[in-house]
């Protein structure tokens, strides 16, 4: 009798602590002390442990951990739970795990530990190599930092880094952002990953900037434009391929992680506001930290609980993920998802947006144009669908 195959899965764990929190940041994150750490890394351990009736069904393909800031807490708390999941799951040969780091944080012996646990790809929250603007946006480090940080991690043996950037900040010119992504570029990581700046309601940066007159030190939507198209063609010079919305990466330096959340892949998040989607179902775990720590112990047998989403939400979740990236979504999978053709579900949809230039299709597959792209979200609210629309 043949052997199951075993089925690919991504792991996320959330670290939601950090030296301060980022004025714009919303995440589930904050300073903490050395015990409520410590007893947050217990309650996740117990959450990672209730799922182990079911780990002999998945080999384990990308891990990622997020925050917060995960290279803020001791690396050896890292250890233990990369040790936890490898002795419950199996582990594919060459899984990317990667581990977000901001500068001021690291150190050689830090580095030494991720290395020794099998971290093999480090992303590093540079955001602008302007001091006054990273001291707008409340980071803890400077331009200096970071680069002291990139050379230890460097040494320290990673050849897999990616850098983030961040745009349309109050009162940055196209000057400085030019200046930040060369600057970037020339330090030559694998891969890039350039956002534009979103002012959430909540944080100390939308008190300032999110409406009123505030608003006017923001980068106008022409500008942002500007700031976007000139970050692609940049990129390209300098061999980064654009492939997702925001992500940039030389071949064959694609982030494997985001990658299955783009594609509806099967993932695992663990930790407080972790998110999960794994045999069709959805589950997110609580954010607040008290509910987190009662929940986490029955965490499997909360995400049974849930019922699998319907296949209208399927349909719609493969069109506004995979219409992200750069490859787009492919008619063949389509079908062979969902048991129907596409244009069956989508034609109208699809021949406006063509006759507008938004989309564009090629060897099977549908994606974004770049003008599509600057209006991305309009284009994805347009493929809701309706019960009546399935077929």
């Amino acid at each position: 009798m043949a052997l199951q195959k075993k089925k690919p899965l991504s792991v996320y764990i959330h670290v939601p602590f950090c030296a301060r929190k980022c004025l714009y940041c919303d995440f589930a994150s904050g300073p903490a002390d050395a015990a409520e750490i410590a007893y947050y890394m217990r309650v996740l351990q117990k959450e990672i442990r209730s799922f182990s009736a079911i780990a002999t069904l998945y080999r384990v393909e990308t891990v990622f951990f997020g925050g917060g800031t995960p290279s803020f807490v001791s690396p050896v708390y890292i250890e233990q739970l990369m040790n936890l999941l490898r002795n419950q799951f199996d582990f594919a040969e060459r899984a990317e795990i990667t581990l977000e780091a901001n500068p001021g944080t690291l150190t050689e012996e830090k580095l030494k530990i991720y290395r020794g646990a099998g971290i093999s790809r480090l992303s590093l929250g540079l955001q602008s190599v302007h001091d006054e603007e990273l001291k707008l946006l409340g980071r803890i480090h400077t331009w200096t930092d970071f680069l002291e940080s990139y050379e230890l991690a460097r040494k320290a043996g990673f050849d897999n880094i990616n850098i983030d950037l961040m745009s349309a900040l109050p009162r940055q010119t196209m000057a400085s952002w030019q200046d930040s992504l060369k600057k970037t570029a020339d330090l030559e990581p694998e891969h890039i990953s350039a956002y534009s700046l979103i002012i959430e309601e909540g944080t100390p940066l939308y008190e300032k900037y999110g409406e009123g007159l505030g608003r006017l030190a923001l980068p106008g939507e022409e500008l942002d434009r500007e700031m976007y198209h000139y970050t692609k063609d940049f990129l390209a010079g300098r061999g980064y391929a654009r492939y997702e919305i925001s992500n940039y990466a030389r071949p064959g330096f694609e982030c494997r992680h985001n990658l299955t959340y783009w594609t509806m892949g099967d993932y695992l998040g663990f930790g407080r506001a972790a998110a999960s989607f794994l045999e069709g179902r959805r589950f997110t775990n609580p954010a607040e930290a008290a509910e987190y720590w009662q929940a986490a112990r029955t965490s499997y047998q909360h995400f049974r609980a849930q019922k699998p989403e319907s296949r209208r939400e399927q349909m719609e979740e493969y069109m506004f993920l995979g219409l992200r990236t750069a490859r787009g979504v492919s008619r063949e999978e389509f079908k062979k998802r969902f048991g129907t053709p596409f244009p069956r579900v989508y034609e109208k949809t699809l021949l406006d947006f063509y006759r507008q230039g938004l989309l564009t299709q090629e060897g099977g597959r549908i994606f974004l144009t770049d003008e599509g792209i600057d209006v991305s979200n309009i284009v994805l609210a347009e493929f809701l669908l309706d019960e009546k629309e399935i077929v």
